[in-house]
């Protein structure tokens, strides 16, 4: 099951916005691409056209070497589906929301059994067959979207910040589901994200795209083993940090991001580099935390910001950082603007850029 997707000098304008500005590019067969980018640069815009939902102002796409026209619309759209960032699912069980497109399909019923059990069984729903969607988590209800998606087979999937927001248990079993998908089905599949930590891990090829442009596009190591300055730029929005590093006698690296703040990170680097950490692998307690973590900061609550099942929060501990936690423990913890805490996190878990 594989199909061939190029993009030819296609341009998307709204209004007096130029949301994609002359893009070429190839996704390849069976691959995972992602579309590295802060919010608003182009990423959704992208997606909807590869789905067929947007028309380009300018310019054309094509699947397997054939132009999209209004003639063959229709059967191309039925190779691709999109999970949206915002989930929308419908106020009934969660078989019949799996099971929505499939009967669209007038697929027989035997084979629409078994790919809703297959499709829920691959985002780790087994069992939730008969509870109401809605009255789901937020994760889970992303994992239902996603099951829908999966259930219809197609070649292309299309996936807009599938794990954003999302507690590391969610996020984590969307990841597995999207690899395993990949692998077994050769299903390709393209990924927005702004997380670099998923980009630099999850997909085969990325694309970085800045104001509707793709500026470059290579394998994850060649993307992260040179900052360039449309990473860097991008990369400055959340938890990343540029400083001197010194390699230790234990083998470990110590970096210094100024205002008397230095990191530890497990990788060994010297001189100039810079460094980013997943807000979801910080941890946040009241007081010290005894662990293994190798670097604990002491810091002030900034800024809270709600999201639904989540929070996040800005710690000032000499430098900005953005952590993420559930609500139930921010409500358990009583957390306050300007209350004082400490984040923790592993040496492990500062990514070298």
């Amino acid at each position: 099951m594989t199909i061939d997707v190029e993009i030819r000098n296609v341009t998307k304008s709204f209004d007096n916005l130029t949301a994609l500005d002359n893009i070429n590019f190839q996704i390849r067969q069976s691959e995972i691409l992602g579309l590295l980018g802060a919010n608003g640069s182009g990423k959704t815009t992208l997606l909807k056209i590869l789905a067929l939902i947007e028309k380009p102002s300018q310019g054309q796409v094509f699947f397997n070497k054939a132009a999209v026209t209004e003639q063959n619309i229709s059967a191309a759209r039925l190779e691709t589906t999109m999970v949206f960032q915002k989930t929308t699912l419908f106020g009934t069980t969660v078989h019949n929301n799996v099971a929505y497109g499939l009967k669209m399909r007038k697929l027989p019923k035997d084979e629409v059994e078994s790919r809703i059990k297959e499709a829920l069984k691959t985002v780790r729903l087994e069992g939730f067959e008969k509870r109401s969607a809605q009255k789901l988590s937020g994760g889970e209800q992303q994992r239902v979207a996603l099951a829908r998606a999966l259930a219809l087979k197609t070649k292309l999937l299309l996936l807009d910040e599938p794990t954003a927001n999302l507690d590391p248990r969610n996020a984590s079993i969307i990841e597995e589901a999207i690899e395993a998908t990949n692998r077994e089905s050769k299903t390709t599949i393209v990924i927005a994200t702004h997380n670099m930590f998923q980009a630099k891990n999850l997909p085969q090829r990325i694309a970085l795209i800045e104001k509707g442009k793709i500026s470059e596009s290579g394998t994850p190591t060649e993307i992260f083993g040179k900052l360039s300055k449309t990473l860097a730029s991008f990369a400055a929005t959340e938890n990343t940090f540029s400083g001197q590093a010194k390699i230790t006698e234990q083998g470990t690296t110590i970096i210094d991001i100024g205002n008397d703040t230095h990191i530890e990170a497990s990788a060994q680097r010297e001189g100039s580099v810079s460094i980013f950490i997943s807000p979801e692998d910080i941890i946040l307690s009241k007081t010290p935390l005894a662990s293994s973590a190798r670097n604990t900061l002491k810091g002030k609550i900034t800024e809270i910001a709600d999201l639904d099942s989540l929070v996040k929060l800005k710690i000032d501990a000499g430098k900005p950082f953005s952590v993420q936690i559930t609500k139930r423990s921010f409500n358990e913890m009583n957390l306050q603007l300007n209350a004082d805490v400490y984040i923790a996190f592993k040496a492990s878990s500062v990514q070298m850029l």
